[in-house]
């Protein structure tokens, strides 16, 4: 049989984890507080509707806001502001060092949605997420709210990078401020760090080129880097893909990577 005519493609949202978990909370149903009170079925139910039938328009996301809008029971469509919670870069990034999880922010490039990221960034409770709309409805999760933020979930599940976004950071910010952090090489004069010595600490080491008994220059000091985050990715792509690694295996492989670069570094 076939389908009917003028009939909406069933659209999904929030398929994946950190879209799911910002959809539990604008509708309320997580109570890290314990005071969350879940939004009405009904609203819900309408609001899935207008999401389904594309009542969204001109969705737009910026640092902490998200503007559309909403056809609604009225002649003109009702405008939506939706105000979140932003996190400082800086603080996640330090909170990532200190949970040993910055491999995890490479996984952002290929799509995925690590959990250590999504616990440090995402909403966790509804006052998080403030919104306003035209509508006579003036609970902040209105159905053109809610509607809205279904638009969200799905950019999230296209490119989770989007979440960043929406909170006020992103992957080249984040991954600028785990580079700040890292431990700065030493300058001493002596240049006593990574040196090899001899007996005597104090003394510069000695090398002898055929007999002329000339003082070593100090080792260079290169500032710190992470190869896995500061190269091109597709390049790293292209040359585990040049070296016989297949096409699906690809992500595992530089998850590897990072785990044989970090025990080559640590001390």
């Amino acid at each position: 049989m076939s389908a009917r005519r003028g009939t909406v493609p069933v659209r999904g949202y929030a398929l994946t984890p950190w879209s799911r978990a910002l959809v539990d909370v604008a509708e309320g149903r997580f109570t890290g507080d314990g005071t969350d009170a879940a939004v009405d079925s009904r609203k819900i139910t309408q609001a899935r509707r207008y999401f389904r039938d594309r009542h969204v328009h001109r969705l737009r996301i910026d640092a902490g806001r998200v503007t559309s809008s909403v056809e609604g029971s009225q002649l003109e469509p009702f405008e939506v502001t939706i105000e979140i919670r932003t996190v400082d870069t800086a603080t996640v990034a330090t909170l990532l060092r200190a949970a040993d999880a910055v491999t995890e922010v490479m996984s952002l490039s290929r799509g995925e949605q690590p959990r250590t990221v999504g616990e440090l960034v995402l909403p966790t409770e509804s006052a998080d997420i403030v919104g306003a709309c035209t509508c006579p409805d003036d609970s902040g999760r209105c159905i053109h709210i809610l509607s809205t933020l279904y638009e969200v979930a799905v950019e999230i599940d296209r490119r989770p990078t989007t979440l960043l976004s929406v909170m006020g950071t992103s992957l080249p910010d984040l991954l600028d401020a785990i580079e700040e952090l890292a431990p700065a090489p030493d300058s001493s004069p002596s240049g006593d760090s990574g040196r090899i010595g001899d007996e005597n600490d104090s003394a510069p080491p000695r090398i002898d080129f055929y007999g002329t008994g000339a003082t070593a220059p100090p080792l260079p000091s290169p500032p710190r880097m992470n190869p896995l985050t500061d190269l091109d990715a597709t390049a790293l792509r292209t040359a585990l893909r040049a070296s016989g690694v297949a096409p699906g295996d690809i992500a595992e492989a530089v998850d590897e990577l990072g785990d044989l670069y970090d025990r080559i570094i640590e001390p």
